[in-house]
Parts: structure tokens; C-alpha cells; sequence
């Protein structure tokens, strides 16, 4: 959840429903809005002259994100003369709690158009979407400008997930990719012998260490989307609060997460034990020469370390220079006891919910989010939609 205005103002959030009609309405996400939110977007997220190709691809992936499951959960505000005045991007998703099921709203891109909207289009949005039928709404992804709203509506934050942890295994070669990915055309015969040069120099200094949890009874392997969809729901059982995924939903959901291409393809890993029991499994994006991006990781009981390990193995064996990922609550204690790993704020995860139980829930961390069940897997996170 980004909220990008310049005029966005937080003593307005209380205004009366009467005064906010003089400012406009929300509803939700119609075709006919696409290119308008898709231009907004672009030039909120991506910073970018606008060209009717990014405009047009945009809109499309919005089409298939947020239209294409039937009734739009999403909304957009307009102003009085008819205007875009703002955009929230909501997916929908199941919950449950001890059982009892709940409807859960995503929080995507939450932005408005400084330039046509003074202040009402971000409380407008956010009220109207406190008013509808959901038993919870989270976002991992939220901006300072978003946290600042947010938290006066009684949104709760788990600083732990809001972290990114970064572990580093080419130095030099990490900090080309870095640069090739803030500006793509640099060429690579500039900084590829100078990355070379550098990690020769650092040698053993970045070699694969030994972890502490690894043992010769555990092994790790490749596993596909079928296989994690069905093992990742018994790995997360043992929290209160939980996805409930029915249908064919998670496949689906994994099936779109594939469709994001900044950090090249999905790949799926299991741990297992000497029996052959799955122990762990994660899933992230990676290619050789680039820097893997975690989508998901969950273990059972003890096994995170391992589970882990095997995520970090997956990562060098593809040519991977280092790997980034969001943090989590559990394997908090694995990733202290590596060398090379760095942490930064990344974007705020936050819960709401006038449920006391799952207030309670998302207080002691007995909750599952982030990966999946945020919006960090989508195109819109990083995809530029204007390369070819």
C-alpha cells in the first residue's frame, strides 16, 4: 500500500460523510478506468515520461489483476468534475481464524493525483473500503505517506516484517546488478571486469560458509508449483491465523506470481528429511548473474535453519550474486546467525480488524503474512511495463 500525494492531509480523515460528498465519490474499478489508473500509476510508481505502450500493458495487467476474478474489490475515487481523484488496489482473500472463516482485503497501490486532488481522494478511499464487508485488511508494502494514515485508523504494524533482509555472496557483481537495475543501460563492460576484479580480491572472505543447522540427514531439491501448492498449507497449520485457500485459488495465485519478470523466473525448493518427509519449502526469483528475490519461505517446527539453507544453496548453485527477502517473525533468529546478511526497512506490513481475536492474534505474531499474501509478488511491485 503506496500512497503518493502531494497534497494528502491526515486531519481530514475524520471529516463528516456529508463534506466528503462535495469532494467526490468512490467506487469500484470499472474498465473504462484502466488507462487513467495505468497512467497514474506510472508516473506515481515509475517516475517515467509516459508512453502509450507502458500505458497500455499497464492497464492490461490491471485488467487481469484485479478484473478478471469476477466483481472488482478495487477503487478509485472521482473527483466533482469527473476526474480521477485516487486509486486503491484491493485483492481479496480467505482467512481463517481457529476455523472461523474471514474475508481478508489485499491493500495494493494506493495513490492519488495531486494535481486534481486536494486532500479528500486518500480519507475517501480508505473510509470506503473500512465500510465494506471485509473481516480484515493488510498490506506489506506501505509507504511512509500510507503508515501515517493508516495508523491513526487503528491499523496495527508488525516491525519485524517490514524489514528486508539482504544476504550478500559476490560483493562486486551484486553491486553491478544493483546498478544495472537503476539504470538498465549501462553497459556491462564498464562494470562486469571491475565487479570480477573486486571479488577475486575478496576471495575466501565470501565463500559459502558452513551454517550450523545444516545436517547430512537433511537434503534439499528442486520441487515444482504443484508440489509447493500442496505442502505449504500443511507447513503453515500451525499458525491461528491463517490463508484458507480453496479451489484451485492457491495454483491460480502462484500461477500469476510466475508472471512478474524483474528478477527472473519462480523456482520452487522442498527440505526433506532422511524419510522423505518435507520439511520445509520456499519459493523465489532468480538468474544467474542476478540477485534472487525471495517470494515465500515456511517451515515446520525447528527446521527453519535448514529450510534456509537450502534457500541460500538454491540461490549460489543458480549463479545467483546474493538474495533479498522480507523478513519474518520465525526465522528472525536463522538469519542473525549468517554472515554478510544486512537489513533494511523495506515497506510497513500492518493488520485492521474491529475482531478482538484477530487483534490478538496479529499482536503475539500468530499470523501469517507477506510473500503470497501480500501484494509484493505482483507486476506492479517491479516490472517495468515499458520495455519491450
Amino acid at each position: 500500500m503506496d500512497l503518493v500525494s502531494a497534497n494528502a492531509g491526515l486531519e481530514k480523515v475524520a471529516a463528516p460523510s456529508a463534506l466528503e460528498s462535495q469532494h467526490g465519490s468512490v467506487r469500484p474499478l470499472a474498465t473504462e478506468d484502466l488507462e487513467r489508473v495505468a497512467a497514474l500509476f506510472l508516473t506515481k510508481f515509475r517516475h517515467r515520461r509516459l508512453r502509450d505502450r507502458a500505458i497500455a500493458r499497464t492497464a492490461d495487467y490491471m485488467r487481469e489483476l484485479y478484473l478478471d476474478g469476477g466483481e472488482s474489490k478495487a477503487l478509485v475515487q472521482i473527483n466533482p468534475q469527473g476526474g480521477l481523484g485516487g486509486f486503491m488496489g484491493v485483492l481479496k482473500a480467505r482467512y481463517e481464524l481457529n476455523g472461523t472463516a474471514l474475508n481478508a482485503a489485499i491493500i495494493g497501490p494506493f495513490m492519488t493525483d495531486s494535481n486534481t486532488d486536494h486532500g479528500w481522494a486518500g480519507p475517501q478511499l480508505l473510509r470506503a473500503l473500512h465500510q465494506s464487508e471485509f473481516d480484515l485488511y493488510l498490506t506489506d508494502s506501505a509507504n511512509r505517506t500510507s503508515l501515517a494514515f493508516a495508523r491513526p485508523m487503528k491499523y496495527q504494524l508488525l516491525p519485524v516484517h517490514c524489514l528486508e533482509w539482504t544476504c550478500v555472496f559476490r560483493p562486486g557483481a551484486m553491486a553491478a546488478a544493483v546498478l544495472r537495475r537503476k539504470w538498465p543501460r549501462l553497459p556491462r563492460m564498464a562494470l562486469d571486469p571491475c565487479a570480477r576484479s573486486f571479488d577475486a580480491l575478496a576471495g575466501r572472505r565470501f565463500e559459502p560458509p558452513v551454517q550450523p543447522s545444516s545436517s547430512r540427514r537433511i537434503h534439499h531439491e528442486p520441487i515444482d508449483a504443484a508440489q509447493f501448492a500442496e505442502r505449504l498449507p500443511i507447513l503453515m497449520s500451525d499458525y491461528s491465523l491463517r490463508p484458507s485457500w480453496k479451489n484451485g485459488e492457491l495454483p491460480r495465485l502462484l500461477a500469476l506470481a510466475a508472471e512478474k519478470r524483474a528478477d527472473g523466473p519462480l523456482h520452487f525448493g522442498g527440505t526433506y528429511d532422511e524419510a522423505g518427509n518435507m520439511l520445509g519449502c520456499h519459493a523465489f526469483y532468480g538468474q544467474a548473474g542476478g540477485i534472487a528475490n525471495l517470494l515465500q519461505i515456511q517451515a515446520s517446527g525447528s527446521h527453519w535453519g535448514a529450510t534456509l539453507d537450502g534457500l541460500v544453496a538454491a540461490a549460489r548453485e543458480m549463479g545467483c550474486v546474493g538474495i533479498t527477502g522480507q523478513t519474518q517473525k520465525r526465522f528472525m533468529p536463522q538469519l542473525f546467525g549468517y554472515q554478510r546478511v544486512f537489513f533494511r526497512y523495506a515497506g510497513g506490513t500492518m493488520v485492521r480488524s474491529r475482531n478482538a481475536e484477530v487483534a490478538e492474534a496479529v499482536r503475539s505474531g500468530d499470523i501469517f503474512i507477506g510473500g503470497l499474501m501480500g501484494d509484493r509478488w505482483t507486476r506492479l511491485s517491479s516490472d517495468d511495463f515499458g520495455r519491450a
